[in-house]
């Protein structure tokens, strides 16, 4: 079993900037070898990926967010970051932490992100 825990969320202005951690404990499980995620999903809409980092650290983006945010992994801390910039009202939404480990897919509880003057 795997449990992770996103902290970070906030409400900000537009151009702000917020920073999310995901920390992943658990008895059995290798973190440095879990692909890890981002996802968020706004009030109506669908689920989406926001930002994925594999175990080697190779990343990519939805296209809503490319050049805006960054994710970012420490091994050593068991913890997967996202850096949003340049933060839009669209942003807004609650923002799930995944990992994958043995198959198995794992999902944090949210945290909420709300971009509004």
């Amino acid at each position: 079993q795997v449990q992770l825990v996103e902290s970070g969320g906030g409400l900000v202005q537009p151009g702000g900037s917020l920073r999310l951690s995901c920390r992943a404990s658990g008895s059995i499980f290798n973190f440095y070898s879990m692909p890890m995620a981002w996802y968020r999903r706004a009030p109506g809409k669908q689920r989406e990926l926001v930002a994925r980092i594999t175990s080697a650290s190779s990343t990519n983006y939805g296209d809503s967010v490319k050049g805006r945010f960054t994710i970012s992994r420490d091994n050593a801390k068991n913890t997967v970051y996202l850096q949003m910039n340049s933060l839009k009202p669209e942003d807004t939404a609650v923002y799930y932490c995944h990992g994958q480990n043995l198959g198995v897919d794992y999902w944090g509880q949210g945290t909420q992100v709300t971009v509004s003057s």
